[in-house]
């Protein structure tokens, strides 16, 4: 079966960092990605990597998130630092078995259940 596991969501303060991690299992995939849906508003792409080392950001991250993989632990990552207010969401971690960096959520075949991430000024 496959299985993304993600951890790391929390409370972190303006200016803060978080990591997110997404633990997967059952297969290897194309691509993985992190989106996140923040109240009232609708999901949105944050970041994506491919099985080749492709890297893929939104416009908002700005230099501020990176994401990465760890092979050995078949783990993808989110760095988040100088986090703001607006980051507040839950944020989800997303796996495609096809497909190149694809920001639309459409193309993702897997889904982790989201953590949440909330960012007080």
């Amino acid at each position: 079966q496959v299985q993304l596991v993600e951890s790391g969501g929390g409370l972190a303060q303006a200016g803060g960092s978080l990591r997110l991690s997404c633990a997967a299992s059952g297969r290897t995939f194309t691509s993985m990605a992190w989106f996140r849906q923040a109240p009232g508003k609708e999901q949105e792409f944050v970041a994506g990597i491919t099985s080749t080392g492709r890297i893929n950001y939104a416009g908002f991250v700005k230099g501020r998130f990176t994401i990465f993989t760890d092979n050995a632990k078949n783990t993808v990552y989110l760095q988040m630092n100088s986090l703001k207010p607006e980051d507040t969401a839950v944020y989800y971690c997303a796996a495609a078995s096809s497909g190149w960096g694809a920001t639309q959520r459409e193309a993702y075949d897997y889904w982790g259940q989201g953590t949440q991430v909330t960012v007080s000024s």
